[in-house]
């Protein structure tokens, strides 16, 4: 992919690429729906990578180029790009990523060029927008020799989603897409920041992780995820506290006459989730599989009742995988449609996917498409001509 984009770059700006940046989507194994309330999450990078190659001009303009729409450049004058603010397309996540780094640098950034490709499922949970952002905030880092963290470089990512695409985001996605590691997953706690590594061990255990993306397409930009980031923000003011981080399960159950119905499911998922996720990490260091296979199936079942995310799809491969034997299931992403992953024994992949297509087709649901997933790397500078 690497030599067809940097070759387009110059076909379509006569000029030399300065950087080329790549970043991958992912998958979270479990920990959803709590990042944007300071809590635990355990996603790992998926082998899905978007690539930005970019260089500078001249002149006042960002010129943006998709090869997934060949054919049309997105100009557009720096001075006048808050008139993209709001838009909640593509390009937006790409202009939102260059306004939060101008603004948590104060770099007076002049012209840019910029050609964009990448293979990450877009719709399918599997947080293609972060990898774009990844992408595009490290590719600027190395040209402008910014220097800052991957951990800073996550919020400025996050700071546009949130305020210039208008996704009230969390900052899991982009920490994952810039701080990940092959072979683990990364133990990320939202409210500091703070990460460890926690290795999958998958393979030895003559096990795989199948994600099914249901071709149940969403948009995190509709009202849904900020309706539930609204409800969760207010079961802790209600509560007294800043996040539903601060509140154990127990002393959370005990509060329930001060919450309406909604509210208090909202939050009990969020406060049940983070447990959940502290038991995953024992159960991984332990080997052992049967009570990961569970709690996979216990954050579903949290998603689909309480924070009512889930949608038919999602909760149709999730009945197939476990009537076929599989050792847990859950949706993955923001909900509303999207993938879900399958904790399965390789021997049986291949049944549960033809049950799942054939459940699939009798629902009149959209043939669903399979993916085996694998942990990868995280962000990286791929090419700097300050470098060569």
């Amino acid at each position: 992919m690497e030599n067809i984009l940097q070759n387009k770059f110059e076909e379509l700006f006569k000029l030399k690429p300065e950087v080329v940046a790549s970043a991958p989507g992912r998958l979270n194994f479990i920990g959803e729906h709590v990042d944007y309330c300071a809590g635990l999450v355990l996603p790992f990078a998926i082998d899905y990578r978007t690539q930005v190659v970019i260089s500078r001009r001249t002149d006042n303009k960002i010129a943006i180029y998709s090869m997934q729409m060949p054919g049309k450049i997105l100009e557009i004058d720096i001075e006048k790009w808050n008139s993209y603010q709001g838009n909640k397309n593509w390009s937006s996540y790409v202009i939102g990523s260059i306004w939060a780094l101008g603004l948590f640098e104060n770099v007076n950034f002049t012209g840019l060029n910029l050609v964009i490709d990448g293979n990450v499922p877009l719709g399918a949970g599997l947080s293609s927008s972060a990898a774009l952002e990844a992408a595009v905030v490290l590719a600027l880092n190395t040209l402008f020799e910014l220097q800052f963290s991957l951990k800073q470089l996550a919020l400025i990512a996050q700071k546009g989603e949130n305020e210039f695409v208008g996704v009230p985001c969390g900052i899991m996605d982009q920490s994952i897409s810039l701080m990940a590691k092959a072979n683990t997953a990364l133990l990320l706690d939202c409210k500091d920041l703070s990460t460890s590594y926690v290795s999958l061990e998958f393979e030895n255990a003559d096990l795989e992780l199948l994600a099914v993306d249901t071709m149940a397409h969403h948009s995190l930009a509709d009202g849904g995820y900020a309706n539930r980031r609204r409800s969760v923000e207010n079961a802790a003011a209600v509560l007294d506290i800043n996040t539903l981080r601060e509140i154990t399960l127990n002393d959370y159950l005990s509060h329930r006459n001060k919450l309406d119905l909604e509210t208090f499911q909202r939050g009990l998922h969020v406060v049940s989730e983070i447990q959940r996720v502290l038991e995953m990490v024992e159960s991984l260091k332990n080997n052992n599989w049967s009570k990961v296979g569970e709690l996979l199936t216990q954050s579903h079942n949290s998603l689909r009742d309480l924070y009512e995310v889930s949608c038919p799809e999602l909760n149709c491969v999730v009945d197939i995988a476990l009537t076929n034997r599989a050792l847990g299931a859950r949706m993955v992403g923001g909900g509303f449609g999207g993938s879900a992953i399958v904790l399965v024994a390789k021997s049986q992949v291949e049944n549960i996917k033809n049950e799942i297509f054939k459940a699939f087709k009798n629902n009149n649901f959209l043939t669903p498409r399979f993916f085996s997933t694998q942990s990868s790397r995280g962000a990286e500078i791929e090419f700097s001509s300050a470098l060569n």
